[in-house]
């Protein structure tokens, strides 16, 4: 522990003789003075937290400047000190470091979820300036995390403990704090799962006692091994932590007991090449276990990680996992990031390729640009963050390095968000694959691009990367806004002609104060478009003292197509119904799934609350649910030039006889006539027929009647009509 300016002194001249006394202590003074009176939980006066989190980033030995950043890191937010005044009276350095530190006073956002989103865009903003300020917030966490037990609100507890665990732990592995991670997983464990580690830790105290001899001959054994190859190295044996072990039973689903490699050990050489020397002597000794080799030498790990992993059945054929470093790497591994700092370096090319291990970083700064809401922010970031990786290479050559599970479309982001947004398909060693197939280690992957392409709402569904997933909902929140203003105008000028009104601008602007979530007529436009503003409302707003003689009480189902026609009847001329051509599917409009509307039927629109427009045709028995709400309905037709380069699905409902090859027939049938099937159900089975649903992807309502005509015309095919209602 850390208890006064004296011992952080001498902490900081053990490595750094040279070190200014001064500032350290009058850093510490000044904390002294500004937290007087502050208390934590724990009772202790508040200045000594601050001075723990130097203290621990003095074993990391950072410099001066962290240090001082780290006794004064509370005091912008929790006293009167102001920027200006650190600035003056330590450094600008220093005082640009505490700020970024500090939690944002002030937040809009009224969820947990989205003030942590708040504080963490700015530690992100000013760690990507420097890299200190992340070293300061992790030695914050770690201390705080050490006294979390002093918090009384249970809540409270597992709520920190999960930020630090989705959030914290993951920035320190990103970071290279290898030693940091581990305590923050292990604290963070302990309040979320006590049962689980206690259980963990009672057994890992028994295996110390009956396995002490066999970890004491594996370490005498790699030892005479090496030395007898005349490789100059250490061996030491690592328990694993709790957390991991907990973490590899969940992943694989596997008791305590079916675990084979609690101990990790660890063979340090001088040399790179003294690395692949006593790999080569540990490979021909051992059987080696398939699947278990990565070299983290010739491929970093993002942080910068170096290590060569490998298993193998050893000593007492029990499976033991080595890794393999240098001294250099050794201590890369504990400090990451800490251990060289990028912003020291003069050598330009040293500096691009210490740039390299953070794209990570750059990667979270994007999302930060593309996600509006915070809790979208907050999400995509833990996405980020929270995975293992997967390296899959350009064609030239590039490495990328990603989330396990990740698809092509995660890896035409990764290259850059416009090749993204502009994906139509993608190849896998050579090979054209769907863009939803998972990569694997080592895969090449070429991305095909079209300037006419956007970002499909689909790809949501299986993305894993926080950067592909903002930049698909950034588009859809776009699209979709501007779908629901086209769609919304229209049914509002729709409703002005019907009442004999001329349409202006100006009009809707008047009576956007009435409307509180409102800012401008585009917002009202919107509004009207997704179903939370309904269009005859606005017109009577703008019209209160007009009476509508058009307006009805109830639809009858079965008088639809009259009743439409009544309803949309202009007081002079005939009103055409509302065109849908040019929307996009999914967006402010979607199609029915219960009668599948193709061009060229006879089509009407039901207003749904938040999602626009869902179209089904004029007879789809669904439409007597809405029979007692005519304000939701709305006259639409397809639009000019109907067709369409999206095809669109048609059901069908087919009996066939039950003979051989009686499938494979009508596929062929389909297939002849330009269908696709993209779904089949079979719904009843018995000796002679079957009965099923097909969907099939066609044109418009001509192109599948003309399938119609030729299933009807094939010996195995019993009936077929056009599904319709279900």
């Amino acid at each position: 522990m850390t208890s006064s300016a004296a011992e952080l002194v001498s902490q900081i001249h053990a490595y750094y003789p040279d070190a200014d006394p001064k500032p350290i202590e009058d850093a510490v003074e000044f904390a002294k003075v500004k937290h007087e009176g502050q208390v934590r939980s724990s009772g202790e006066p508040y200045y000594t937290h601050p001075l723990e989190v130097a203290g621990i980033l003095a074993d990391m030995k950072m410099d001066p400047a962290t240090i001082i950043t780290a006794i004064l890191h509370d005091t912008l937010e929790d006293t009167n000190t102001t920027y200006e005044e650190i600035e003056k009276k330590f450094s600008p350095e220093v005082a640009s470091l505490v700020n970024g530190v500090s939690k944002l006073t002030k937040i809009e956002s009224q969820t947990v979820e989205g003030k942590q989103a708040e504080n963490f865009r700015k530690l992100l903003l000013a760690m990507s300036e420097d890299i200190r300020v992340l070293l300061v917030k992790l030695a914050d966490r770690l201390h705080n995390m050490r006294t979390l037990h002093h918090i009384a609100k249970p809540e409270k507890r597992f709520r920190i403990s999960r930020e630090t665990l989705d959030i914290y732990a993951p920035l320190a592995e990103r970071v290279g704090l290898h030693k940091i991670k581990e305590d923050l997983e292990d604290l963070a464990f302990s309040y979320l799962n006590s049962e689980a580690r206690d259980s963990i830790t009672n057994r890992l105290s028994f295996l110390r006692q009956e396995g002490s001899d066999l970890v004491n001959m594996v370490i005498r054994e790699l030892t005479s091994l090496i030395h007898g190859a005349g490789i100059n190295g250490q061996v030491t044996g690592r328990e694993k932590t709790r957390y991991s072990i907990w973490k590899k039973m969940q992943r694989k689903n596997v008791s305590f007991e079916q675990l084979s490699d609690i101990m990790a050990f660890r063979i340090v050489v001088d040399t790179v090449a003294e690395c692949y020397h006593a790999l080569g002597v540990v490979h021909s000794q051992y059987s080696v276990v398939p699947g278990r080799f990565k070299d983290y030498i010739s491929t970093p790990k993002p942080n910068g990680y170096r290590s060569i992993h490998t298993t193998v059945i050893g000593p007492e054929n029990q499976r033991i996992e080595i890794q393999i470093r240098t001294h250099e790497m050794h201590a890369e591994a504990d400090l990451g990031v800490a251990a060289h700092w990028a912003y020291k370096q003069t050598d330009v090319k040293s500096a691009i390729n210490e740039a390299k291990k953070y794209r990570w970083m750059r990667e979270l700064l994007d999302i930060l640009e593309q996600d509006q809401r915070p809790e979208d922010f907050w999400e995509n970031t833990k996405l980020e963050l929270f995975q293992e990786q997967v390296f899959a290479f350009t064609p030239k050559g590039d490495l990328f390095e990603l989330p396990t599970g990740s698809t092509p479309i995660d890896f035409a982001y990764a290259i850059h968000s416009d090749v993204g947004n502009r994906c139509i398909g993608a190849k896998i060693n050579g090979r054209i694959a769907p863009l939803n197939t998972k990569l694997q280690n080592g895969d090449q992957v070429e991305i095909v691009t079209a300037k006419t392409q956007n970002p499909s709402p689909t790809w949501e569904r299986f993305v894993v990367t926080g950067k592909a997933r903002s930049h698909i909902r950034r588009f859809i929140r776009q699209q979709q806004r501007s779908e629901y203003m086209i769609l919304g105008k229209a049914m509002l000028q729709k409703v002005f002609k019907t009442e004999g009104y001329e349409f202006t601008e100006k009009a809707v602007s008047g009576i956007v104060d009435q409307y509180r979530e409102c800012e401008n007529a585009d917002d009202i436009y919107s509004g009207i478009g997704s179903g939370n503003i309904v269009a005859r409302d606005v017109f009577r707003s703008i019209f209160p003292a007009h009476k509508s003689d058009q307006e009805q009480k109830v639809i009858n189902p079965e008088d639809i197509p009259t009743i439409k026609t009544a309803q949309n009847q202009p007081r002079s001329g005939k009103l055409q119904p509302m065109p849908i051509k040019g929307l996009i599917p999914g967006m402010a409009v979607h199609f029915a799934r219960c009668c599948h509307p193709l061009p060229g039927d006879r089509i009407v629109g039901i207003v749904t609350t938040g999602k626009g427009v869902t179209v089904h045709t004029i007879d789809c028995e669904t439409l007597e649910q809405f029979a007692d709400t005519p304000e939701r309905w709305i006259d639409v037709s397809w639009g000019e030039g109907q067709n369409n380069p999206e095809n669109r699905v048609g059901r069908l409902m087919v009996t066939i006889a039950n003979t051989p090859g009686a499938l494979g027939t009508i596929s062929t049938v389909i297939g002849k006539s330009g269908g696709n099937i993209t779904n089949l159900k079979i719904t009843s089975r018995s000796v002679d027929f079957w009965d099923m649903y097909l969907d099939v992807s066609v044109n418009d309502t001509k192109h599948l009647n003309n399938i119609v005509a030729a299933l009807r015309a094939t010996p195995q095919v019993v009936s077929v009509e056009r599904a319709r209602g279900r």
